[in-house]
């Protein structure tokens, strides 16, 4: 069952992304450019995001227990480090440059959008790097 749950919400979620315009990278690079050819479109898309997080946690929050989970999975960890930042920094440059973020990417693939061969192993490639850094031993001195 959570397979099949898990199937349909990436499914739904992908749709969305495809009819939000998400997954056009000329589309999304227009949304950053504003002092060119801004388009404030994707403004409503992140606002009509953050309206239905907000109403979904609110109903969320009123069950004693996920529907396919014992007990909600909630992150303990509130810092900001300079790993945070820096991931952050390096998503934002990423996503200015190629016009995707990760999920968009991978439906772009489907759509066969231009740049979408190179952004997406490119973005593997930085994920693969960023495991083996983090998961590295120091080095003894």
């Amino acid at each position: 069952m959570r397979l099949v749950l898990g199937f349909a919400s990436g499914l739904l979620f992908g749709l969305g992304l495809i009819l939000a315009g998400m997954s056009n990278p000329a589309k999304v690079l227009n949304f950053l450019d504003v002092f060119g050819t801004f388009d404030p479109s994707l403004a409503f898309v992140m606002g009509g995001a953050a309206v239905t997080t907000f109403i979904g946690y609110r109903l969320a929050w009123r069950r004693k227990a996920p529907f396919i989970l014992s007990d909600f999975q909630i992150p303990t960890r509130n810092d900001v480090d300079a790993p945070l930042l820096t991931g952050a920094a390096l998503f934002g440059i990423g996503w200015g440059i190629g016009g995707f973020c990760p999920g968009p990417a991978w439906t772009a693939l489907a759509l066969a959008a231009p740049g979408t061969l190179v952004f997406l192993p490119a973005m593997l490639a930085g994920m693969a790097i960023a495991t083996i850094l983090k998961n590295r031993k120091p080095a003894l001195a």
